[in-house]
């Protein structure tokens, strides 16, 4: 009972509604469902990229003595770059 009354409500503001008025209508859906598959599409394949990823890194015992030639060779090309002598430097 309480259905039918519902509806003989909503039937006359169905009338009432400006048929002049803009609405998005079936290719407002279909744009908006074919960007909500696009980014679903996207999620899925970022999420399997993601598990891929190996987060914990590697010790690598070469890294050590290889940073810090690297580190001293920066310190002597930046004294040179600059072009003051190393022995005059503060």
């Amino acid at each position: 009972m309480s259905a039918s009354l519902a509806l003989t409500h909503l039937v006359p503001l169905a009338k009432e509604l400006d048929e002049d008025k803009v609405t998005p209508g079936v290719l407002g859906f279909i744009v908006f469902a074919v960007m909500a598959l696009a980014v679903w599409g996207l999620m899925k394949s970022m999420s399997k990229h993601m598990r891929k990823v190996d987060f914990e890194e590697a010790p690598d015992d070469r890294s050590g003595a290889s940073g810090k030639a690297a580190a001293e060779a920066a310190g002597k090309g930046a004294g040179q770059a600059s072009g003051t002598p190393k022995a005059q430097q503060g």
